[in-house]
């Protein structure tokens, strides 16, 4: 009765207690585990598709889409299963983080001051914004058929999220920060003077 009653109401300020030391090494074995786990696996494949013409990868990085484009066999097969194996990866931690948050504005729903409303959804506003340039870019660039893009819209979104959003992530961090808001409202201020 009482794991129930704890369950069914979000604790967001006992985190340090529920969230362990050996709570997160092993949340973070289990990511390092299936990350290199799936590594390998599409590195096996690859190796195991026979390659023609230039060799020549036409992207920024060595990505399995690009390198499958050099296959002289057909690769619906090895699509398929990059295909699956993608969307466990992607679309397992998007389930998971709105799951969370979605308790979390049910618990910050509840909260009676408008102030502490505002103060914790800037803080989730700019976690989501971080979270959503990097998934929505990998899931638009790993979950399209290989030939509905363009060779080079490919390298652009794969510009966009190992490149860009790594970038804007301490843009957006910072601009909660009220030193940096009143410096950046100083400059643009004294710009339009």
């Amino acid at each position: 009765m009482a794991f129930d009653r704890y369950a069914a109401v979000c604790r967001p300020l006992h985190y340090t207690v529920i969230m362990h030391p050996r709570l997160c090494a092993l949340m973070a074995s289990a990511s390092w585990f299936t990350g290199f786990a799936n590594s390998s696996l599409e590195t096996v494949l690859i190796f195991l598709i026979p390659l023609c013409g230039r060799n020549k990868i036409e992207h920024f990085f060595c990505e399995v889409p690009p390198l499958l484009k050099l296959a002289c066999v057909d690769t619906t097969v090895y699509e398929s299963e990059i295909l699956f194996f993608s969307m466990i990866f992607l679309f397992i931690p998007v389930a998971l983080i709105t799951f969370s948050y979605g308790r979390i504005v049910r618990a910050v729903l509840r909260i009676k001051s408008a102030a502490g409303q505002r103060k914790v959804f800037g803080t989730c506003g700019s976690h989501l914004t971080v979270v959503s340039l990097f998934y929505g870019t990998a899931i638009y660039a790993y979950l399209q058929p290989s030939n509905n893009h363009s060779q080079d819209q490919g390298k652009f979104i794969s510009l966009f999220y190992t490149i860009v959003t790594p970038m804007v992530n301490p843009v957006i961090y910072t601009l909660r920060n009220k030193d940096v808001m009143s410096a950046v409202e100083k400059v643009f201020h004294r710009g339009s003077i």
